[in-house]
C-alpha cells in the first residue's frame, strides 16, 4: 500500500508540475501576443497616417497639374501597397499558425480561441484579397491623367485608408478581447 501511495503522490507532483509549466508557457505566449498586438496597432495607425499623407499629396499634385509630384505620389503609393500586401501575407501566416496551435486543445476556451482565430484568418484573407485587387487596379492607372482615371485613383486611395481604419479597429477589438480573457483567467 505504501508503494502505491508513493507512486500516487509522485504522479500528482509530476502532473502539478507539468500543469504549472504549461500555465507559465501559456502566460508567456499571451504576453507575447499582447506585445505583438500593441505593435500591430502602432503599425496600423502609422499606415493610415501615411495613406492620408499620400492622399493629400495626390490632391495637391492634381490641383497643380504637377506631373513630377504625381509620379512621386504613384511611387510612394506603390511602395505602401506593396508593404501592405507583404504585411497581410505575414498576418495570414501568423493566423494559420494560431489556428493550428489552438486546434490542439479540447476545452471550451481552446474551441473559443480557435473560433476567434478562424474568424481573424477569414477577415484577413478577405482584406488581403481586396488589397490585391486594389493594387492591380492602381497598377493599371499609373500614368493615366484623365479625369475618370484620376477620380478612380483617388477613390482607391480612400478605400485603402478605410481598410486601414478597419484594421485599426480590428486590432483594438483583439486587444480588448485579450484583456477580457486575461481578466477571466485571473479570476479562476
Amino acid at each position: 500500500m505504501k508503494r502505491h501511495t508513493s507512486l500516487l503522490v509522485a504522479s500528482l507532483f509530476f502532473c502539478a508540475g507539468a500543469a504549472q509549466a504549461q500555465g507559465r508557457d501559456n502566460r508567456g505566449q499571451k504576453h507575447q501576443e499582447a506585445k505583438q498586438n500593441k505593435q500591430e496597432l502602432k503599425d496600423d495607425r502609422r499606415d493610415v497616417r501615411e495613406l492620408r499623407e499620400v492622399l493629400g499629396q495626390f490632391d495637391r499634385a492634381q490641383a497643380r497639374r504637377d506631373e513630377r509630384a504625381m509620379r512621386e505620389v504613384e511611387d510612394r503609393l506603390r511602395h505602401l501597397v506593396r508593404a501592405e500586401l507583404a504585411e497581410g501575407s505575414r498576418e495570414l501566416d501568423k493566423d494559420r499558425q494560431e489556428i493550428r496551435r489552438d486546434g490542439r486543445g479540447g476545452g471550451w476556451d481552446d474551441r473559443k480561441d480557435r473560433r476567434d482565430d478562424v474568424r481573424d484568418y477569414q477577415q484577413e484573407r478577405a482584406m488581403q484579397s481586396t488589397r490585391a485587387s486594389v493594387a492591380r487596379e492602381l497598377s493599371g492607372l499609373v500614368g493615366q491623367r484623365g479625369r475618370r482615371e484620376l477620380d478612380r485613383t483617388r477613390t482607391l486611395i480612400v478605400q485603402l485608408i478605410d481598410m486601414g481604419q478597419h484594421e485599426v479597429q480590428q486590432t483594438q477589438q483583439e486587444i480588448r478581447e485579450d484583456r477580457r480573457d486575461d481578466r477571466r483567467d485571473h479570476r479562476r
